[in-house]
């Protein structure tokens, strides 16, 4: 007997997205899949503990989405990057947000670069979806430097640190893959204009864009600098943050620091943020 047609027109729900998760961290590995097997959506099919075994897990399975951390032993991140997007995208997920490490990743093809501590979990499985489908994401320190190269412009290219991408990809990784596939990027008002303002948020929950500014700030008697790291600081970033974003070593930034909290007679970075914010209880015009 023949089988009548569905009458409803029932369409199968989509399969679930294929992620490999690496990093060299086995509770974090542990974390993540967990977070991510628990969505009906997406499932894990391979973790790897170093760009060597990503490659080869993301060879033998196909995943849908890379989540790849920066600093792993043997092969890193970076040198794995360019073979890894030549068979799915891949989301940069690690603790590394220094400005040169985060602008030679979406050199080498990354969709997305979110810095650990600047997600929540929701964010990061909007993130995985979204880098499927072509749409970046950034957590404010990679869009900082982003920013930071942007307003600069062209310049000589910064080493990154600790050897970083170096890893020879012919006999370390040993991969078939072929030769890696580095697409041209280049960091324009374009592509910062795609950036996911729902996961670009700081610890204080703002977006990666900047709020007006607060009546009274000329009070203060900023620098341009000054007001730059204030910004900053407002938004939650530390000092190692604000150091990589600027381009500034974190013994700078502590000094502007000195000078801000001085001019806005604060004594913790909470109460110059409610200050320069305009948030500071019965605060008015200028400092009061």
């Amino acid at each position: 007997m023949n089988t009548l047609p569905n009458p409803f027109g029932h369409v199968p729900p989509p399969s679930p997205l294929r992620v490999v998760v690496a990093d060299d961290n086995p509770v974090v590995r542990a974390g993540l899949t967990a977070l991510l097997t628990g969505r009906a959506d997406i499932t894990v099919v391979a973790e790897a503990a170093d760009g060597r075994e990503a490659c080869e897990a993301a060879r033998a399975h196909r995943p849908d989405v890379v989540l790849l951390d920066v600093r792993m032993p043997g092969v890193d991140g970076i040198s794995a990057l360019p073979y890894l997007v030549g068979i799915a995208p891949v989301v940069m997920l690690t603790y590394s947000g220094e400005s040169e490490i985060v602008q030679e990743a979406l050199r080498r093809g990354a969709g997305g670069y979110l810095v650990h501590g600047e997600f929540t979990a929701d964010q990061l499985v909007a993130a995985v979806r979204d880098i499927k489908v072509g749409r970046p994401h950034f957590t404010p320190t990679a869009a900082g430097a982003l920013l930071s190269q942007l307003r600069q412009g062209p310049g000589p290219e910064r080493p990154l640190p600790e050897g970083l991408g170096a890893a020879r990809a012919t006999d370390p990784l040993d991969t078939g893959l072929g030769p890696p596939r580095v697409p041209p990027r280049s960091t324009s008002a374009e592509n910062l204009s795609h950036m996911q303002p729902d996961v670009a948020q700081s610890s204080s929950g703002w977006t990666s864009g900047r709020r007006p500014a607060a009546p009274g700030r000329a009070g203060f008697q900023l620098s341009a600098r000054e007001a730059e790291i204030m910004d900053l600081i407002a938004s939650g970033m530390n000092n190692q943050q604000i150091a990589a974003t600027c381009f500034i070593s974190e013994k700078t930034v502590k000094n502007h620091i000195n000078r801000i909290f001085a001019k806005l007679h604060s004594t913790s970075r909470s109460e110059a943020a409610a200050k320069w914010l305009g948030t500071a209880p019965g605060q008015g015009r200028g400092v009061g």
